[in-house]
């Protein structure tokens, strides 16, 4: 007999471990699901046992894009580019599914079928969009403190702005570009009516079970870098040295893709530089051609033997009829120490000093030998 309660005992512990484990894993798997009522883009819903289905829609978010102000940008341009992104999405019909609850009224359950509806028709709103700018040319880069932008939620109708910073190589070609924006967004894909027996869950406040899907697309943004002329200094001739004037040869070559019409080359040298004619007129420059600009420049006479930089600039007109300005160059100028030269006039007076010098001498001379020979005559 005692052996027997021994057993029975045994048998009570084992079934009440299973049932405190079953308990627990349900405890853990159903806290999750149970979710905050707010969060509503991690509420888990219920088990189809607990919600019903009168209404399915069908539409989504329709996600555009497009840059505010002027797409086209400069070379060596840093940028703060602005795209608005719109949803256009459409609710494109319901339809009505066989559902009721057998415990309340039809009218009743119209009300809740209708009121299903009007939650159906946030299936075009956006949640939580990731957009993140991306360029696939070397020639372009997007800023990464601002590469990724966040929208928490756009409703169709509505618009968002997104904002990033771009830098444009100096060497970028003219003409189109494209820049690459993934989004990914979640979207209401259904919602369901909880029924009375969502209370045994605990969730008195629920009222509709959603449920989410999500949304991954690339967008193009183009964008172009302007067609106009690009001017370098690619060659200097000519030798200056301290307190001469002598002529300066400066090339200027056109590397871009549109001519430079009616361009205007100017100098801006400082002191100890100087010269008389600082603008010189190179005319039409053509893609591709150089022009050669002669300028005059004078060196103080005391001027520090050294390499002198002086800024340059062309005016022209570009392919608009616009009057407009290169960026500055440089022009490496190198002052020489002046040489040590006599000159033939120079020359001719140190000879003529040197004659008289040796004329004195010799009359000197003369006069002492006749002075001697006297001197002995008289002693005789």
């Amino acid at each position: 007999m005692r052996l027997v309660t021994i057993k029975l005992r045994q048998k009570m512990i084992k079934k009440f471990t299973i049932v405190t484990l079953i308990l627990s894993i349900l405890s853990i798997t159903a806290s999750p699901a149970l979710g905050n009522n707010n969060d509503e883009t991690n509420f888990l819903i219920p088990e189809h046992g607990y919600t019903v289905d009168y209404y399915r829609s069908y539409g989504e978010p329709v996600i555009r894009a497009s840059i505010i102000g002027n797409p086209e940008l400069s070379r060596g341009e840093t940028a703060d580019l602005q795209i608005t992104i719109a949803n256009s999405g459409v609710v494109e019909g319901f339809k009505r599914l066989n559902a009721n609850q057998n415990r309340i009224p039809d009218s009743t359950e119209e009300k809740l079928a209708e009121a299903e509806m009007e939650e159906e028709k946030g299936c075009t709103t956006a949640k939580n969009i990731k957009a993140v700018l991306v360029s696939e040319t070397e020639y372009i880069e997007v800023e990464p403190a601002t590469s990724v932008q966040h929208v928490e939620e756009l409703e169709t109708g509505y618009t968002a702005t997104l904002r990033y910073t771009i830098k444009i190589d100096s060497d970028a070609p003219a003409g189109s570009y494209e820049l690459l924006l993934p989004l990914n967004y979640q979207y209401q894909a259904n919602v369901r009516t909880t029924t009375a027996d969502v209370i045994n869950l605990g969730l008195t406040d629920t009222q509709y079970a959603r449920e989410y899907k999500t949304k991954t697309e690339t967008l193009r943004i183009p964008i172009s870098i302007e067609n106009k002329p690009r001017l370098e200094v690619t060659n200097v001739s000519g030798n200056l040295a301290q307190g001469e004037s002598k002529a300066i040869e400066i090339t200027y070559k056109n590397t871009g893709e549109s001519v430079a019409k009616d361009a205007l080359a100017r100098i801006i040298v400082m002191s100890p530089l100087s010269t008389e004619k600082s603008i010189v007129r190179l005319g039409d420059i053509e893609p591709g051609e150089e022009k050669i600009a002669r300028f005059v420049i004078s060196a103080d006479q005391d001027a520090l033997v050294k390499n002198y930089g002086i800024n340059s600039e062309i005016k022209y007109i570009d392919e608009d009829g616009e009057t407009s300005f290169s960026e500055n160059m440089k022009v490496n100028l190198h002052l020489e120490a002046t040489e040590k030269k006599f000159s033939i006039t120079g020359v001719a007076v140190i000879l003529i000093v040197l004659i008289a010098l040796y004329q004195i001498i010799n009359v000197y001379r003369k006069r002492n030998k006749n002075n001697e020979n006297a001197s002995g005559d008289l002693n005789e």
